[in-house]
């Protein structure tokens, strides 16, 4: 063989060996970046659930303006409703940044709209 001929051929077998280690970088990485969604994931459910579970004691804190026994707990689409002796109060409680949701500013614009009514249903 021709020195040319082994400068070629060790060559290829660099590039081969480069792009086998690419190769398995690229997967560790692949599976690196799916551990971390999968924790971020974890992390947003693990959000979801701490905020389910607080929004029923919110009532019961000293913070709260009103009487919690006068509260009554919906869950969906707003948190509650707040009852007193000269309103009614639809309750929505919120932690850290959480936004309303599209739903629930749909239900605020419809009460500041005074798109809210009683009705009286009598089951026969």
């Amino acid at each position: 063989m021709q020195p040319e001929e082994w400068i070629i051929l060790v060559l290829v077998v660099v590039c081969i060996v480069l792009f086998l280690l690419l190769c398995y970088s690229n997967r560790k990485l692949a599976a690196q970046s799916e551990s971390i969604a999968q924790l971020d994931k974890q992390k947003r459910s693990q959000s979801v659930r701490y905020g389910k579970l607080t929004e029923q004691f919110m009532p019961f804190l000293e913070s709260y303006p009103y009487d919690p026994h006068d509260f009554r707990f919906l869950g969906t689409p707003i948190d509650g409703v707040q009852f007193t002796d000269d309103s009614i109060v639809l309750i929505e409680f919120k932690t850290a940044g959480s936004q309303l949701s599209h739903r629930q500013r749909a239900i605020k614009k419809m009460v500041e709209e005074g798109a809210v009514r009683f009705e009286s249903h009598r089951m026969s």
